[in-house]
């Protein structure tokens, strides 16, 4: 049994992740800045141990990683900037090393080590650069495109309008993946250290197009769903960072070897975009 401390914990892959491994019978350290929560009552309930931790109180996080065997570690510029995200994830690491955790699995996204050119990409790349030179075990596990991501925003204001907007072409494949699977992965390194310690493995449970993907939501929804490519022109006056990812995804391509990772590691139980689609309380969302 693994006492695991979970970053993000009270977020989406926190959550997913911290679910797998209780689900798997190890322990939950479960690290937040709102202990009080709801959602970090929510945990409780699942069994997990909440404990206070803010990436800029380097004494806070000291305190909730000693004595836990791993971590898993999720930042973002979301909220505050790429500046924030890279310092806050240095001192998680480093605050790792300090107290001599066994592993890390520091969750990235898919081709940031490629030199994407996309801030929140190029952002965790030097947390993983900072985390290869930190001395500790590590895994790096980068996701591709969040499926979780279509049940709000403009893509869910669009599907109640009948439309699937998106900025990319009909025609263009994405790799896609659900929160669950990241969890289920990021569990499944946790507790195989010596086969996963080292490795940086892009990971995805699908690809489809925009136009595959309205036809599923389609199906999903029992509404009529057409896609409807939105001009990154568009998506640049809400974030050039996140118009920077779409063109990214146009161009070059989001692309994830999905059939090797479900031959490969079939425990996790991938969800493939339509598994994802029709689970969804679609009666509640529109």
């Amino acid at each position: 049994m693994l006492t695991v401390a979970v970053t993000g914990a009270t977020g989406a892959q926190g959550w997913a992740t911290a679910r797998a491994l209780l689900a798997a019978g190890h322990r939950v350290r479960a690290l937040t800045r709102r202990p009080d929560s709801p959602a970090a009552d929510a945990l409780r309930d699942l069994g997990a141990e909440v404990r206070r931790a803010d990436f800029d109180d380097r004494t806070s996080l000291k305190a909730a990683l000693t004595g836990a065997d791993s971590l898993f570690a999720v930042t973002t510029p979301f909220g505050t900037d790429t500046a924030t995200e890279v310092r806050q994830g240095r001192t998680l690491v480093d605050t790792a090393a300090d107290v001599r955790l066994e592993h890390i699995v520091f969750t990235s996204a898919a081709h940031a080590d490629r030199g994407t050119g996309v801030p929140h990409y190029e952002s965790k790349h030097v947390i993983e650069q900072h985390l290869r030179a930190a001395g500790v075990p590590w895994t790096v596990i980068a996701p591709a495109a969040f499926m979780d991501n279509y049940t709000g925003g403009w893509t869910l204001d669009g599907l109640r309008e009948g439309t699937f907007d998106w900025p990319m072409p009909g025609d263009r494949p994405l790799a896609l993946i659900p929160v669950s699977d990241i969890g289920a992965f990021a569990a499944l390194a946790l507790q195989r250290r010596a086969e996963f310690t080292g490795r940086r493995i892009d990971i995805a449970s699908d690809a489809r197009t925009p136009g595959q993907m309205a036809e599923i939501l389609a199906a999903a929804t029992g509404r009529p769903v057409t896609h409807r490519e939105v001009p990154l022109t568009y998506v640049r006056t809400r974030s050039a960072d996140l118009a920077a990812m779409f063109e990214y995804f146009t161009t070059a391509g989001l692309d994830v070897d999905v059939t090797g990772l479900r031959r490969d590691y079939p425990e996790v139980g991938w969800h493939s975009f339509t598994d994802w689609a029709v689970a969804q309380d679609w009666a509640g969302l529109l």
